[in-house]
């Protein structure tokens, strides 16, 4: 009985909610109801009511749910009929919603509701066929001039093309292009060879594959795999990008990219993609060594296996494709690693593809779970060195130290491990005397990315420096005097920033610098030889001297943000190295000042800072560089979709980024030129710490700037995230406190923000640092919730019993601390204005509650004083007797007396202390003055 009573008392509550709207506590109480309910006509009812709420929440595939369970109990219940029909209409099943209006009709003919709606559904059908037909007959005759060879009229070719793409982009439209044998006709399109005709298809296809498993399985089986790839590996590289991007949405699709708005028969098929994902990658593995593959083609196929195979996020515990390429492909990347283009059958790949692969294979590493797969990956790689270094002659010692070349750019654990198999660095250092230009060159690279540890760069100082000074000397050809300039130039920063540690005699790294710079500024130098100096000033802007000469060299920094602008996506990581020692934004450790003199004393080695890298020349550097624009290459390095932009680059750029905005003034440069923007995806991609350093920036910027100018539209919401990301406890004191500063600013901008931030989770956290020690967070934390209490959500926080959130409101707004008093007297202001139940609350939290509202409307400070006249204008409006407790107190003579101030400073205190009195007045506790019932 107790249930009974209970599902009918649901019910009725359900039924009030929705007739005052709220839909929300209205499915609320349906839904324990139907859970509760034992009756099976009542449990109909339920159904049919939250069928209801779901149409008006427009949860149209739930609506239909319900209703029809409704159906099955009962065909003839015309509510439910007539709800599954609006829900059908919605989701786009016209035929079905016609079925269901129709039987409607029949059993209430008389129904004018009923009878309009069978009108409107009919009409929608009628439309949709003639659409449906008219849309056929455009597909077949854009394929028809598409396909025709005699057709010569280029307009009208363009025409179709365009027609076809704009079609393909909607679903409705892809799905009468499939339809419509459309894939077949797709394929012929491929196999005309006509560039254009070639480009149509391929984006078109990009729209028929979009969110759609079923359909990309079906085109993955009728064009096949094998003739994407042909495609892909085509010398046009506009031909070649296309392909890649329609494996782009084919990739999507199959690892769960079904649109939320695809509905119907979609919905119903439920696909197990792992076949055919590994039948695309296996493929994708294959065209890497296929030699008639382009440059183009295997650096995107490349691009794709980096961004398909290693798990998205470590927390997944699979990585079993990882596995299964490594086991399946790993030779196959270490031949397009190892490849030297000059050497006979090889395939050919760019300086962009090897960067590539490098980060490929860094990807592949990084997604191993433990010691015997990396074990495992270690000596896969050491097999085909190897294999390559004592097998081949001359040519195959080469390409297993450009293989060893490639491993120490991308995971450098295993490139060194490799290193130190036997006459591996001695090799090196022996073809660097070859004959032959193309030894020298890979030689001399390796040489370079051999010299990462200290220990190889002290082995290259003894065995191999006399050698590239050699070289860079004696050498006619650019490509390898500059490595051998770089090569001098790593040695040479063996000791990083600490300044008593010099591998050259002084002056030297100056010099060398020199010699970079001018390389760098020679625009008839080929782009990769520039890109080489720029590397050598990444090594050499570790020395303070070195930082200073190039920041005033203003033909130097420009050509350095040239290069970060260009296609050139090398040049990447030595332009955000070379940014990131100018502006000293890497980590500095602040050894202890007593461990300091302990080393000193035990003549341990302490490092020591350049003069020149002191803060006062970091912020003149850092000026410099804004003034010649370097914001601006930033951005156009943040929105370079490359492999070259790793995380760790990525990392680099926020790293500059935090640097340049740390001063208030220049925040508004930065924004003005576009860094608000290219900082969120910085601060939700990449390393953690990357991200972190990129969200601190954003919240320094919010601080100072309007975030409505700094992050126009939607851009503004993006923000929250970071933001709050910067609250957790594993942060910093500045940044939490930069963090709640900036969500303070964001919060009193509109409820939608607020509502942003408590989706985020954030509220807890803000109370938690409402109770810091430090007087500045715990500030920040409560100005912060003076204004998150705007949002009805948080102040139901406060309503609920048993929490001592307002009691601690309360207290701080008796604080010595003025800005703590403002800002906790300030929520307590707005939390009595807006929930009344809180007035009497407030006299109940603790017993020195009078005497803390006294003392703001005695306070000197009129801020204080016009928030605590507030509070006691929301206590006397909450409730006559909180009106006649504060009268009997000294509270009347001082409202009285404030009510009398002069002073335009006071001006709105004294109203609101009229206000206070006129209040006493009407509830009788007080008599009028003479003044206010004079005529």
């Amino acid at each position: 009985m107790a249930d009974t009573a209970s599902v009918a008392l649901l019910r009725e509550d359900g039924n009030k909610y929705f007739k005052l709207g709220d839909y929300e506590k209205a499915l609320s109480c349906y839904t324990q109801a139907i859970d509760l309910s034992q009756n099976l006509s009542e449990g109909m009812i339920l159904y049919r009511n939250r069928a209801a709420c779901y149409l008006k929440l427009e949860e149209y595939s739930k609506a239909e749910a319900d209703a029809s369970k409704v159906i099955e109990s009962d065909g003839k219940d015309v509510k439910a009929l007539f709800r599954r029909s609006q829900a059908l209409q919605e989701l786009g099943r016209l035929d079905q919603a016609f079925a269901d209006i129709q039987r409607c009709a029949v059993l209430e003919p008389k129904n004018k509701v009923f009878q309009e709606s069978l009108r409107q559904i009919a009409t929608k059908v009628q439309e949709k066929v003639r659409q449906q037909s008219s849309t056929d007959a455009r597909v077949e005759q854009m394929f028809n001039i598409l396909l025709d060879p005699s057709e010569k009229d280029s307009d009208k070719k363009q025409k179709a093309v365009q027609n076809l793409m704009v079609l393909a982009r909607e679903d409705a439209g892809a799905e009468r292009i499939f339809r419509s044998d459309g894939v077949h006709l797709l394929q012929k399109m491929l196999d005309t060879g006509n560039t254009d005709t070639v480009l149509a298809s391929l984006r078109t296809l990009v729209g028929l594959c979009s969110g759609h498993q079923s359909r990309v399985t079906v085109i993955l089986h009728t064009i096949g795999m094998d003739r994407f790839c042909r495609v892909m590996g085509s010398d046009q590289e506009q031909v070649s990008l296309a392909a890649c991007n329609v494996l782009q949405s084919m990739f999507d699709s199959l690892k769960g990219g079904i649109k939320s708005d695809i509905r119907g028969k979609e919905e119903a098929v439920v696909l197990e993609p792992l076949k055919e994902l590994k039948m695309m990658i296996h493929q994708l593995l294959e065209m890497l060594v296929q030699p008639q593959v382009s440059t183009h083609g295997r650096d995107n196929s490349v691009n794709l296996l980096i961004k398909h195979v290693p798990r998205k996020s470590l927390r997944d515990p699979n990585n079993a494709m990882t596995i299964w390429v490594i086991d399946q492909g790993m030779r196959k990347i270490l031949e397009v690693a190892g490849t030297v283009s000059e050497i006979p059958n090889s395939v050919s790949i760019t300086d962009s593809g090897r960067m590539s692969v490098s980060v490929l294979l860094t990807k592949l590493y990084d997604d191993l779970k433990c010691d015997a797969e990396r074990e495992a990956f270690n000596k896969l790689c050491e097999d085909y060195v190897r294999d390559r270094f004592e097998s081949s002659g001359l040519d195959g010692k080469l390409q297993a130290i450009q293989t060893v070349s490639t491993l120490l750019q991308g995971p450098s654990d295993v490139g060194n491990r490799v290193l130190e198999m036997s006459g591996i660095l001695e090799c090196m250092i022996a073809l660097c005397s070859s004959e032959r230009e193309i030894d020298q060159l890979v030689a001399v690279e390796a040489l370079i990315h051999a010299a990462g540890k200290s220990k190889r760069a002290s082995f290259i100082t003894a065995n191999g420096v006399t050698l590239l000074k050699d070289i860079y000397k004696k050498n006619e050809s650019d490509q390898i005097k500059i490595r051998a300039l770089v090569g001098l130039c790593k040695v040479g920063s063996a000791g990083g920033t600490d300044y008593s540690m010099k591998q050259f005699a002084e002056g030297s790294t100056c010099k060398l610098a020199k010699q970079c710079r001018r390389w760098l500024c020679n625009n008839s130098n080929q782009c990769s030889t520039r890109r080489w100096a720029v590397e050598g000033l990444a090594y050499l802007t570790f020395d303070a001297d070195v930082k200073e000469e190039f920041v005033d060299d203003q033909a130097a920094v420009q050509a350095v943000f040239e290069l970060a602008k260009s296609e050139d996506k090398t040049a990447l990581f030595a332009v955000a190295s070379t940014l990131v020692n100018c502006t000293n934004s890497y980590d500095k450790e602040t050894p202890d000042p007593q461990l300091l003199e302990l080393a000193k004393y035990a003549k341990q080695h302490v490092p020591e800072e350049h003069p020149k890298d002191k803060l006062k020349y970091v912020g003149k550097r850092i000026g410099k560089l804004l003034k010649a624009g370097v914001v601006s290459a930033l951005v156009c390095m943040t929105k370079k979709e490359s492999p070259a932009l790793t995380d760790s680059c990525k990392e680099m750029i926020a790293r500059v980024f935090l640097a340049l905005v740390e001063a208030p003034e220049d925040r508004g440069i930065v924004v003005a030129q576009g860094g608000g923007k290219a900082l969120i995806p910085l601060a939700s991609e990449g390393t953690e710490v990357g991200k972190t350093k990129a969200a601190q920036a954003l919240a320094k910027i919010a601080i100072t700037s309007n975030p409505e100018i700094a992050f126009p539209g939607e851009r503004i919401y993006e923000v929250v995230r970071p933001l709050v990301g910067l609250l957790h406890l594993d942060r910093t004191g500045l940044q939490n406190f930069e963090s709640l500063m900036a969500l303070t600013n964001l919060a009193g901008i509109s409820e939608r923000l607020r509502q942003k931030i408590i989706k985020e989770k954030a509220i807890p956290m803000i109370e938690s640092y409402m109770f810091e020690d430090h007087e500045m967070i715990r500030l920040a934390a409560t100005e912060c919730m003076c204004n998150m209490v705007l949002s009805e959500e948080v102040q139901n926080l406060f309503l609920v019993e048993g929490t001592d959130r307002l009691k601690l409101l309360v207290l701080y707004s008796g604080e010595e601390d003025e800005k703590l008093r403002c800002a906790a007297a300030g929520a307590v202001a707005f939390l009595t204005s807006l929930q009344p139940k809180l007035c009497t609350k407030m006299t109940q939290v603790t017993s020195h509650w009078l005497e803390i509202l006294q003392a703001l409307v005695l306070s000197s400070n009129v801020d204080l004083q016009h928030r605590g006249l507030v509070i006691t204008l929301n206590l006397m409006n909450a409730e006559r007797e909180l009106a006649a407790l504060l009268m009997e107190t000294e509270m009347f003579e001082i409202l009285s007396a404030l009510s009398r101030e002069g002073d335009e400073k006071k001006c709105k205190v004294s109203a609101v202390a009229q206000d206070c009195l006129s209040q006493a007045v009407e509830y009788g506790l007080i008599k009028p003055t003479e003044e206010e019932t004079s005529p």
